[in-house]
């Protein structure tokens, strides 16, 4: 799975990516990450990448040239392996995530499918009051899937921390990367179930905090009921 993430700020991502599961997954070729300053794809000699929103009202919009010329770079290789034009025709294998607090919400079931899907991810981390409207246009004209969504139900002041998230539960449906698809917390027994390890009892402040009697039992079925009981509602 190749991630390109298209951002006016790429070194927030320097040292998340560099840490843990995510950075061992890219260590082994399971994954790969690209971050692309927006800037670099602006028409100007100052890079501008936003401007004043038309209709009046506060903050500004991202602009819709540097968005469209970082897509149209970005899935050109891809697909012009494939004998197709440098921004056009249809690639299953890529799709273009746009950030948006309106869009669809980010769950597991999404993560599953589009570690199952698709070889690429684009996301484009919005900013300030969003994305010119007619970026999206261009890119669905173009024949290239796109799909909003949102990180939850509140506004992040940008999508770069939804990127991150979106990388890092992605990467865990990628086999390899947890080591065991047995790892992830829903196939072992449900997520929100509470764990549990030594010292078998904690003593603080003279109170004493034991762990539950049958996860000691080595009984499997006893202790599949009891975390069968004890999940966590979402």
């Amino acid at each position: 799975m190749q991630f390109d993430i298209i951002t006016i700020f790429p070194d927030i991502f320097k040292s998340y990516f560099k840490e843990s599961i995510i950075k061992r997954a890219q260590k082994n070729g399971l994954i790969k990450i690209r971050i692309h300053n927006l800037r670099d794809f602006a028409n100007d000699r100052h890079r501008t990448v936003d401007d004043r929103p038309y209709g009046g009202g506060p903050g500004m919009v991202v602009k819709v040239e540097p968005i469209v010329k970082a897509i149209s770079t970005l899935t050109k290789s891809k697909i012009s392996a494939r004998g197709g034009s440098a921004f056009g025709g249809k690639n299953q294998e890529s799709k273009i995530i746009l950030f948006s607090p309106t869009g669809k919400q980010f769950d597991n079931n999404i993560a599953r499918q589009l570690a199952k899907n698709c070889k690429q991810l684009i996301l484009i981390c919005g900013r300030y009051e969003g994305v010119d409207a007619r970026a999206e246009k261009v890119i669905k004209n173009c024949k290239l899937k796109i799909e909003n969504l949102s990180i939850g139900p509140y506004i992040l002041t940008g999508g770069e921390l939804a990127a991150m998230i979106l990388v890092d539960v992605v990467s865990r449906h990628i086999p390899g990367v947890l080591g065991k698809q047995e790892s992830l917390e829903e196939k072992r027994f449900g997520p929100g179930v509470p764990v549990y390890t030594r010292p078998e009892v904690f003593t603080y402040k003279k109170r004493k905090y034991q762990t539950p009697k049958v996860l000691l039992s080595g009984h499997h079925k006893k202790i599949e009921e009891w975390r069968q009981k004890h999940i966590r509602k979402q």
